[in-house]
């Protein structure tokens, strides 16, 4: 696994976004963001509601995500009020790819800022680490995101039918796919 440190210094800006890393001081505006039922909606249990002080403390201290990885807060007007950030299998046959994810706060919905945070992150990122693929899952009722990920070259690769139960019943799930221009060997 790559070495936490690595990623401090990393800095990535865009048209009124930057990407950095998550800090202690991002607590309140994660908060803020975060504790949003319809942020929640489209994402994994990993990613509760409420959203609680104790659950953002978890997060910005990597007992959530592997914050070994570069997962990168979404700051707009000062502020992080969203994140992107990869998840790489350790070793073995899969270890050239990862699964991307990410997410806004509702304030900056609408706005195509997430298709250019992709834009500007995933080029980054398959370098960085060394990736040949990146692959995304998204639920059947965000169609915004499967939106996003085509706009930035993913590939439908297939839907997994009834896979992800939510309170409101179960869902399919969009299987999106990207490999790098590079030939895999």
């Amino acid at each position: 696994m790559p070495d936490a440190a690595r990623w401090d210094a990393v800095r990535l800006g865009g048209a009124g976004f930057v990407l950095r890393r998550w800090r202690a001081s991002d607590l309140g505006a994660l908060l803020h963001h975060a504790d949003d039922p319809l942020i929640v909606r489209g994402l994994s249990d990993r990613f509760p509601h409420p959203y609680t002080r104790a659950d953002g403390e978890a997060f910005l201290a990597g007992h959530v995500v592997d914050l070994s990885l570069p997962v990168l807060a979404i700051e707009i007007d000062g502020a992080a009020c969203g994140s992107i950030g990869v998840r790489r299998a350790a070793s073995g046959e899969r270890a050239h790819a990862a699964e991307l994810g990410y997410w806004l706060g509702r304030a900056h919905w609408n706005r195509g800022v997430m298709r250019q945070v992709v834009a500007r992150y995933v080029p980054w990122v398959m370098g960085a680490l060394s990736l040949t693929r990146l692959q995304a899952n998204v639920l059947d009722i965000n169609p915004a995101s499967a939106r996003v990920l085509q706009a930035n070259g993913f590939v439908e690769e297939g839907l997994l039918r009834g896979a992800i139960r939510k309170p409101d019943g179960l869902h399919d799930l969009r299987v999106f796919g990207l490999l790098r221009d590079a030939a895999i060997g």
